[in-house]
């Protein structure tokens, strides 16, 4: 007999991702890119976050709100798509309780007038919007073992594709996200299987949509233009704006609202 138990949203992560592709698929491949956690009105309160900015790193606990069943295997992207693992052997998403784990850097915990405690992270692999159940310190001597062993991660090395993001398009993008974009972009964000040189993929990142080829282990930007919301033929004004992760001013776009 299952039990089944109820977890509250504790809050959300403001991200440059506003679709799952793209995202680094473990947290702290990219160090640069750049995230907000703004807690929900009931859980914005000074005293609950009182030392976490003593620590480093820490664990974000999260619903994966994008992944609808699960499957008792599963084929993950570094083993080429092709190979089936147990899901409880790998990271997918398609699990039971569709919970992720990610360990992020705290850069910061900034106490904003309107939307209480907001902690600055770099490194998130989660898209905007993500509800957020659950954030814990990361302690090193409990947390970190140099001893362990990584199964198939250890013997299938993902490889790191070369960027080419060439004038104008590289002038298009925002000085402040220019290193975030050639991370993502340099841990190949296609699907495993995908392999045509001739494809063009479009990945929305900070509120741009960026358009790609791959051949072999070079990717090439072939356009960076402002992100659609929806594709209706005609070009449509971005509503969305994206987030401002500096400790002096938060600025985000909620779906019904902006909160400055």
């Amino acid at each position: 007999m299952s039990e089944t138990i109820t977890m509250q949203v504790i809050a959300q992560i403001r991200s440059e991702f506003p679709t799952k592709f793209g995202i680094p698929r473990q947290s702290g491949l990219v160090g640069e890119l750049k995230a907000a956690v703004v807690f929900e009105p009931e859980f914005r309160i000074p005293e609950a976050v009182r030392g976490l900015e003593e620590y480093s790193h820490i664990w974000l606990l999260w619903q994966f709100s994008a992944s609808k069943g699960w499957s008792p295997t599963v084929r993950p992207p570094r083993l080429g798509g092709n190979t089936r693992m147990g899901v409880f052997a790998t990271r997918s998403p398609f699990r039971p309780n569709p919970i992720g784990l990610s360990s992020v850097v705290l850069e910061g915990v900034e106490h904003h007038p309107k939307l209480g405690p907001v902690l600055h992270v770099a490194g998130a692999d989660l898209m905007d919007g993500t509800p957020i159940l659950d954030i814990k310190p990361y302690i090193r001597y409990g947390d970190c073992h140099q001893e362990a062993s990584g199964g198939f991660t250890d013997r299938k090395e993902k490889p790191i594709l070369q960027v080419e993001l060439p004038e104008p398009w590289r002038s298009a993008v925002p000085p402040d996200r220019l290193a975030a974009l050639i991370g993502v972009l340099a841990q190949d964000p296609r699907p495993s299987y995908h392999r045509d040189p001739q494809r063009l993929y479009g990945l929305s990142f900070a509120g741009l949509e960026v358009r790609f080829t791959v051949e072999g282990d070079r990717l090439t930007v072939r356009e960076v233009l402002p992100e659609q919301v929806q594709q209706t033929g005609e070009e449509t004004k971005n509503e969305r704006e994206p987030i401002r992760c500096v400790l002096t001013r938060t600025t985000i776009k909620f779906k019904d609202r902006q909160v400055l």
